[in-house]
């Protein structure tokens, strides 16, 4: 199955308006010797239902290299939905959240207290997504986010 019209202009305006503000703060840098940061995915609502992260991570780019992403969330309980992380192969599987060929980073318990940390290595885009119920996090369009690293030199 392909990707639509619509799935495809939104994926155009994502990357250009991620680009676009990764452009503009490394211009508003006089100092583009960036050391690498600890960011917490989703600020202080952590790794959790019903927070668009990609938005957030418009938000938050640019990303560089070596950055640390850090996701937080809650182990699995009687009241709470369980929560984990994949790292989706490709932008059609991210699309369409597609976790056959998904690698998981962050299993249901590894969100808990100091949470568990992925470091940015790769230029190239990473797509990460909630994988629990057959990914229906993912599927709603709200706990996946894809950031592209930039070199910090």
């Amino acid at each position: 199955m392909g990707f639509t019209i619509a799935q495809g202009l939104m994926l155009v305006l994502l990357i250009a308006s991620t680009m676009a503000v990764s452009t503009a703060r490394s211009f508003g840098n006089s100092n583009n010797a960036q050391t690498s940061n600890k960011i917490i995915v989703g600020d202080s609502y952590h790794w959790n239902y019903g927070f668009n992260y990609t938005e957030w991570a418009i938000k938050h780019g640019p990303f560089y290299l070596n950055d640390t992403l850090v996701f937080k969330y809650n182990p699995p309980t009687p009241k709470t939905f369980p929560h984990s992380v994949y790292l989706l192969p490709n932008l059609q599987s991210f699309i369409k959240c597609d976790l056959r060929n998904a690698q998981m980073q962050g299993n249901t318990t590894q969100g808990a207290g100091e949470g568990f940390e992925f470091v940015l290595k790769k230029s190239q885009p990473h797509y990460f997504a909630c994988g629990e119920h057959d990914g229906i996090h993912c599927l709603n369009g709200t706990m996946k986010f894809f950031v592209l690293p930039i070199d910090n030199c």
